[in-house]
């Protein structure tokens, strides 16, 4: 089936929806690791655009392999887990914070780029992507089509990586200019995380 330019700027939209919480994280991550090279400042967008591709895929083939009522059982938890992943993440960073403001004569010690939490992160950010993988089982031009359905989740994985990027860059820069106060930057980390995961839990139960 051929793909259309009108399911083209379907998924392009899609895409940049779904990348707005990983745009955020990004931007925070940016801020707060402050020993990133530039494998490192591309890996964090790379983690998210791959992570924000397999979601639809899972959702897609999990649309043909399940019940309706796992599924629904899936669907209220997705939220309350993204929401405690992001959460712990943000409660460490903030917790961090606050024990070295309150230890002023100790040195000063940058939060380090850590693969594993920004895996945790782009697992909390893309949990909803999930879904949009099973839509597609129903969307016409992708439901019949197992190429298509490939080619989606490659723009969607693509766009998430360079919104996330113009995230991480921007980051960077905020991070330099409070490059002496890493608590402070830890502390807006934290509360962003804390904020996010919060705002998919509502999303989530309305």
């Amino acid at each position: 089936m051929t793909y259309t330019w009108v399911l083209f700027l379907q998924v392009l939209l899609i895409g940049a929806s779904l990348a707005m919480d990983a745009f955020a994280v990004s931007i925070t991550d940016g801020l707060c690791y402050h020993n990133l090279s530039k494998v490192k400042s591309v890996a964090i967008p790379a983690v998210f655009g791959v992570f924000q591709a397999i979601m639809p895929i899972i959702g897609y083939f999990v649309a043909f392999g399940l019940s309706q009522a796992f599924k629904s059982v899936f669907e209220a938890v997705d939220h309350w887990v993204a929401f405690i992943l992001l959460a712990i993440i943000g409660g460490k960073m903030l917790f961090d914070a606050i024990k070295e403001m309150r230890s002023p004569e100790e040195e000063t010690h940058f939060k380090e780029f850590s693969f594993a939490e920004v895996a945790v992160q782009g697992v909390a950010t893309s949990i909803d992507a999930l879904f949009i993988g099973i839509s597609f089982a129903a969307t016409e031009g992708l439901k019949d089509s197992i190429p298509n359905m490939f080619l989606s989740v490659a723009i969607i994985g693509v766009v998430t990586f360079i919104i996330s990027a113009i995230g991480v860059f921007f980051g960077v820069k905020l991070g330099k200019a409070f490059k002496k106060h890493a608590s402070i930057t830890e502390i807006i980390g934290g509360l962003v995380l804390f904020g996010i995961g919060l705002k998919i839990l509502i999303e989530g139960l309305i």
